[in-house]
């Protein structure tokens, strides 16, 4: 089984976000309450009150500080899902490619996501992002 495309919403945008530094989308993407992320940027673990918050300004510090430009992602099939009491799990295999300071790179990691309905919505609970190669 695969996220459904109300699932894939809310991870869209966010993708969206990292590609393009527009946090526009991001409205209603993350849940309103109890939102955990770990990261491989500093402080790796965003939680608590405020999360939302220093996550987005780190990803932006992470961003500019590693010269991110013309990001691109490509999701593999959904591993690992599961849907339980108004919650969803999934890993997406995701491979990311840009420049880092005009130099070509490639990243490959799983990017495991806990999803809630939340006001109706499918919302990202949490995510943990996890490099398997980079190139």
């Amino acid at each position: 089984m695969q996220p459904t495309g109300e699932m894939m919403t809310p991870v869209l945008a966010l993708a969206r976000f990292m590609a393009t530094g527009d946090d526009g989308g991001l409205a209603g993407a993350f849940a309103s309450e109890g939102m955990v992320v770990v990261e491989n940027f500093a402080p790796f673990l965003f939680d608590g009150p405020g999360a939302f918050d220093r996550w987005r300004r780190g990803f932006g510090r992470h961003a500019e500080a590693g010269g991110l430009s013309e990001l691109r992602w490509r999701f593999g099939p959904a591993q690992d899902f599961a849907l339980e009491d108004g919650g969803a799990y999934f890993v997406l295999p995701t491979t990311w490619t840009g420049k880092t300071h005009g130099r070509a790179f490639s990243e490959e990691g799983g990017w495991a996501f806990v999803l809630a309905q939340d006001g109706g919505r499918w919302r990202i609970r949490g995510y943990a992002w996890a490099v398997t190669s980079k190139g």
